[in-house]
């Protein structure tokens, strides 16, 4: 792990840099006895591990940027976002993030195609399109399931994770005195009354859907960018950059894989250790 994270001078920089930060506001969280956001710091330096951990574990190599990006990823949607509630007070924050994640989960699905598809020369097997269209559609998948995960958490653990959406009009078919599935229009909502109690919100108050229809399609807009130019890239068997060449992984060369490379110490070191005599019989031990 430690020959992982010093490999690349970049992706090493920025992997300590975020560590000491995420450090500094652990112990700024324990100070104020927000044990929840301490909570966030120690599985952010976790989750900030993992990219390390996988290139070490699976024997594959992310380039700097895909890594980088993935640091920074783990790093403001954690403490920014939750900790320092900028999914709250920065408008967009969490659109941001959505769409970086559909470009992201195109690019882990594109790469696992290409890794099990195991072909050193880039000669595909499989056609371009087809890589492509699981790309996205892994994307897609990804983020249907999280917002699955954000609504689990808001149902059973009454969190805010599918964050409101102040609106001034509803258009709903429960409000139909005929029952006859007709839509009954209530526009210009200024204020809504709750046992007598004005939410002073200035119109209703939408609960989830919207957002959780924003984050689908920002993820959908992220995982076609990847989907298209990773569609490029395959063509031409890697030899057109495109912005897809700087977020596909490779296999370990036998230089990089430092796993193989501590077991063969190991057992080298096991191999030259003497070997423990056992006692006669007549020996205590």
């Amino acid at each position: 792990m430690e020959k992982e994270l010093r490999e690349h001078r970049s992706s090493f920089i920025v992997f300590y840099t975020l560590r000491l930060l995420v450090l500094v506001v652990l112990v700024r969280q324990l100070f104020l006895h927000n044990y929840e956001g301490a909570f966030f710091c120690i599985l952010t330096i976790v989750l900030l591990y993992i990219p390390s951990w996988l290139q070490v574990k699976l024997r594959i190599e992310l380039p700097p940027p895909l890594e980088i990006t993935i640091l920074c990823f783990i790093f403001a949607a954690e403490i920014l976002g939750e900790v320092n509630a900028f999914y709250v007070n920065v408008p967009n924050w969490d659109t941001m993030l959505h769409t970086l994640n559909g470009f992201l989960a195109a690019a882990v699905g594109f790469s696992m195609v290409l890794l099990l598809n195991d072909d050193e020369r880039l000669t595909f097997d499989l056609s371009p399109f087809f890589l492509a269209l699981v790309a996205f559609c892994f994307s897609m998948t990804i983020g249907v399931l999280w917002e699955f995960f954000e609504f689990g958490m808001d149902f059973f653990f009454h969190t805010d994770m599918q964050k409101d959406t102040v609106i001034n009009a509803v258009y709903t078919v429960a409000l139909d005195p005929t029952r006859t599935n007709k839509v009954v229009a209530i526009k210009g909502i200024q204020d809504v009354v709750i046992n007598g109690d004005s939410l002073g919100l200035g119109g209703y108050l939408d609960i989830g859907i919207i957002d959780t229809m924003k984050d689908l399609f920002v993820n959908f807009i992220g995982a076609v960018v990847f989907s298209v130019t990773g569609f490029f890239y395959a063509r031409s068997k890697g030899e057109k950059r495109t912005a897809a060449q700087s977020f596909v992984p490779s296999k370990k060369t036998e230089a990089t894989d430092y796993l193989k490379q501590a077991r063969e110490e190991s057992a080298a070191e096991d191999a030259a250790a003497p070997e423990r005599a056992e006692p006669s019989n007549g020996e205590k031990t």
